[in-house]
């Protein structure tokens, strides 16, 4: 399918914000240094018979870290990716099959820091201008594939916070048939208060961290 109307103008919000709300919300994250690794990750938005969503992986089992949590397609740099874009593309492409052809990037958002990681994370905002059949293309990184409607994301009755062993809180959704949480939540939900998309909603509803979830190193569930 072919969206040929282009990105809706709230994804245009969210470019705009990239220097204003954004940006402050980044700055609360930022290496303090130039020794974080450098990564980057596809915020890549579509739609679906007029219903715009975001496409999010599930994380394999077995992995070392994040295992078996929502997340955006992306990873760490190699050589020869052409800077952020690059690297969000590369592995988007690696771990769901999307076509790099197909996609419009608006903006990359300012970096991220994951401070236990020490990831510097590159958040790049995309448009699917021409969507893709989506797949499990490295089943040793990725369990799934969602297309998660922005809808359901944007819901109330699907928002809450999760309170980590750590004792810090931090949104979370539950859509898509998964519990988004982390830093996946995190920057969720700062698009969409930037985006102006953000619908009150019980910030008071606080759950633990369920513990089949584990937990990352960086202690505050950061994916």
């Amino acid at each position: 399918m072919t969206t040929a109307d282009g990105p809706p103008p709230w994804l245009r919000r969210v470019a705009d914000a990239a220097t204003g709300a954004w940006a402050d919300h980044a700055g609360r994250w930022s290496a303090p240094d130039d020794t974080a690794r450098e990564s980057a990750v596809l915020l890549l938005f579509g739609d679906t018979d007029g219903r715009s969503d975001v496409l999010l992986i599930e994380r394999a089992a077995g992995l070392r870290s994040h295992a078996g949590q929502a997340a955006f397609p992306g990873g760490g740099a190699e050589p020869g990716d052409a800077g952020p874009v690059g690297t969000a593309l590369r592995e988007c492409a690696e771990e769901t099959g999307v076509d790099p052809a197909g996609v419009e990037v608006i903006t990359t958002l300012p970096p991220l820091w994951i401070s236990v990681s020490n990831y510097s994370v590159t958040p790049v905002l995309a448009w699917w201008r021409e969507p893709c059949e989506v797949r499990v293309a490295d089943p040793v990184e990725v369990a799934s594939v969602q297309r998660v409607p922005v809808s359901e994301l944007t819901d109330p009755a699907h928002r809450l916070q999760l309170r980590y062993p750590s004792g810090q809180s931090g949104p979370a959704f539950r859509a898509g048939g998964m519990l988004i949480w982390g830093f996946t939540a995190g920057v969720l939900s700062a698009l969409f208060d930037a985006a102006g998309l953000a619908e009150p909603w019980d910030r008071t509803l606080v759950e633990p961290l369920p513990t089949v979830m584990g937990l990352s190193r960086e202690g505050r569930g950061g994916s």
